[in-house]
């Protein structure tokens, strides 16, 4: 059940307390701009930037045994293959063992903080094993002595080893590779890794909400990229709206590089509205990103990168007087919920309801409330502005992998369509898994919904008090 509702805009006055409880080579900035009217939701706001991309399956791979409670099963074990929205492609390994892999998925770059890596004290070890084994490391002769591996490593003994150490630190599973040369560097990577830091964006924008008013710079949004330079375009539609994209001297942007602010300049008789710039790149996306897909796919890990598109989007929304709302959102694994940020640059309060419960945020400042979610909890609600605009949240909690003993539903590729180890889908969607489970809940019962409304609490977990956003 994917639970959906909207947040109605209300002009109550008063607060009312909340229940306790990369290498780029080129970038392109344009703008699209809506005023008000009928209420419309102007997308989902929590997407963090970076790439998009479809999974198009195993490619490189070996077998490998899981041991639990059910006995042994034995699943495929190697790289996955992504095409990139726009050009490019990736290589994976998956770190969601029990989950199924959903046919022609679509897969977006995340943080770890909103992927089961975000609790897992062992993330950084992962990184380590895909910056020192295949296919970062292609000399496979070399990989071997490294390993102490006697007679060489083939590509798919690679895949298959590099997957199998991936796995005990990702899901702490009892695996081993079939082939004995898989389970040598299988043995060598988990023994020899070491903990590395979270890699940060292929490409992302610091700000991605704002408000004010009209005749204003509305921002900061600031860019980060490992680019020397990138290139800013002025909005497709700026001669009829009048919006520009300048940096912090009001002159119009033409190019920046990592740390650049980028501001909307919008013109002081402009109606309310909101306006959102989408930010591209070519870029070799960093090994170690992770990638969530919406449809309950298992999350997946990149371990190499072509030059690629990427994306990140910023939104203002302005008016004359009033509320002015910016709103955003991250999913929290560490807190089991998401994360919504509403900053509110108007000269009253910005009121709402969601879930049964009524929230102010007073002019002038912005507050982040924790939505608790249950694991595998599919959620849709839009939060209504005061100028018949809507922001829309959209996605899946997915932040655990399920080692639990649960029987496996396994699938090996074969091309071009997979055969069956150890059972089949019933809807035909999975692709060669590396393990998954047909008792995998798509979500976990009626009661569970999004969260029960009425009941719901919702968690302040920061509260900034400021008279400017940025």
């Amino acid at each position: 059940m994917i639970s959906s509702f909207s947040a109605p805009f209300t002009r109550r006055r008063g607060a009312v307390r909340l229940a306790a409880g990369t290498l780029v080579s080129g970038l392109v900035v344009a703008a699209v701009v809506s005023t008000a009217g009928t209420a419309v939701a102007d997308g989902t706001a929590q997407s963090q930037g970076g790439a998009t991309a479809t999974i198009g399956g195993l490619k490189t791979y070996g077998a490998a045994v899981i041991h639990d409670d059910s006995g042994d099963q034995t699943v495929s074990a190697g790289l996955f293959e992504m095409s990139v929205e726009g050009g490019g492609t990736l290589q994976t390994y998956c770190v969601d063992l029990h989950n199924p892999t959903q046919k022609d998925a679509k897969y977006h770059e995340a943080p770890w903080s909103g992927t089961s890596l975000g609790v897992n004290k062992n993330a950084g070890r992962i990184r380590w094993i895909l910056q020192n084994s295949y296919p970062q490391v292609n000399d496979l002769a070399t990989l071997a002595k490294k390993a102490g591996i006697v007679g060489g490593l083939t590509e798919q003994d690679a895949a298959a080893g590099t997957q199998v150490a991936i796995w005990r630190y990702s899901d702490g599973a009892d695996v081993d590779a079939v082939d004995p040369q898989a389970e040598r560097l299988a043995d060598y990577l988990q023994n020899s890794a070491r903990d590395v830091a979270e890699p940060r964006a292929s490409l992302t924008l610091e700000g991605a909400a704002v408000s004010g008013r009209p005749g204003e710079l509305l921002g900061p949004v600031t860019v980060r990229t490992d680019a020397s330079a990138v290139t800013v375009a002025p909005p497709l539609d700026a001669a009829i709206s009048g919006v520009r994209i300048v940096g912090k001297d009001g002159k119009d942007v033409t190019s920046a590089t990592d740390g650049s602010q980028l501001f909307f300049d919008v013109p002081a008789d402009a109606a309310a509205g909101s306006a959102e710039l989408t930010v591209q790149a070519s870029t070799t996306v960093p090994v170690g990103r992770a990638f969530t897909s919406e449809s309950r796919s298992q999350t997946q890990i990149l371990a190499g990168s072509s030059e690629s598109t990427v994306s990140a989007t910023a939104t203002a929304t302005w008016a004359a007087k009033g509320a002015i709302p910016a709103l955003s959102a991250a999913k929290n694994c560490a807190g089991s919920g998401l994360d919504i940020t509403a900053a509110n640059q108007g000269d009253e309060a910005f009121t709402f309801d969601l879930m049964g419960i009524e929230h102010s945020i007073p002019a002038g400042t912005s507050r982040t409330v924790t939505i608790p979610l249950q694991e595998d909890q599919a959620y849709d609600f839009t939060i209504n502005g005061p100028q018949g605009t809507g922001t829309r949240f959209t996605g899946v909690l997915d932040c655990h992998t399920q080692g639990d003993g649960s029987a496996l539903t396994t699938q090996t590729l074969a091309e071009p369509s997979p055969a069956t180890v150890g059972g089949a889908s019933a809807t035909g969607t999975n692709l060669a898994t590396t393990g998954s489970s047909d008792a995998t809940p798509l979500i976990a019962g009626t009661a569970i919904g999004l969260v029960v409304i009425g009941g719901a609490v919702l968690l302040l977990v920061g509260r900034k008090e400021n008279g400017a956003q940025g």
